[in-house]
């Protein structure tokens, strides 16, 4: 169900919903896999809105869609699948309102492994770099992804933070197969042309 492509969707300042679904659109048309909606600080109304319409949009391309953080919006969306950080609630608490799939970021071999323990469906790896979009976050690095290429076998697992186009093959070289991008698509000139780009550089490993 879970491609190798992931998209998280971050709304921008200034941007109007409809320029935060046509660049979603756009890079589903390139080929991403996965869809989630990170709306940090909005409140629920808003997340409801924007979150339905991803929804159809994800459904019309055949991806799985997930919403950050919100278990129980996830469960009112109809989502596929709700993604947990670190001081959201733990997937067994998740599960008490949703019954899809839960994703966990972790950013240390330990979290990593009390992840599996928890019994989520998927997990991220990262940050492989530091990324504005995790603000005061240090990053975990390659070495992070190297040691989950060697030790985490049973689930998925994403290398997440500050991957573009410059700098993916070291994260294949480091063992990755599954990827994470915010701003190296959804901020492209073209979603859909840096999408493709993407694919099929993760399509052209074993």
């Amino acid at each position: 169900m879970l491609g190798r492509l992931y998209l998280v969707v971050t709304p921008r300042p200034g941007w109007s919903l409809e320029a935060t679904l046509d660049r979603t659109e756009r890079a589903l048309a390139g080929g991403v896999e996965v869809v989630q909606l990170r709306a940090k600080d909005w409140e629920a109304r808003p997340t409801l809105a924007l979150g339905e319409r991803m929804l159809a949009l994800a459904r019309r391309y055949g991806v799985p869609f997930f919403l950050n953080d919100r278990p129980d919006l996830a469960a009112l969306l109809g989502a596929d699948g709700v993604h947990l950080g670190q001081n959201d609630l733990t997937p067994e608490e998740a599960r008490r309102f949703f019954r899809g799939m839960v994703g966990r970021s972790t950013h240390a071999p330990e979290q990593a492994l009390r992840a599996l323990e928890e019994g989520v469906d998927y997990l991220s790896v990262g940050p492989v770099w530091e990324t504005p979009t995790k603000p005061g976050r240090p990053a975990a690095g390659l070495a992070y992804v190297r040691w989950a290429a060697e030790n985490l076998k049973e689930k998925p697992w994403f290398a997440i933070g500050g991957i573009d186009l410059e700098n993916l093959d070291q994260v294949l070289e480091a063992g990755a197969r599954r990827i994470v991008v915010v701003r190296a698509i959804l901020d492209a000139p073209d979603p859909e042309k840096a999408a493709k780009a993407f694919r099929e550089r993760l399509y052209g490993v074993a």
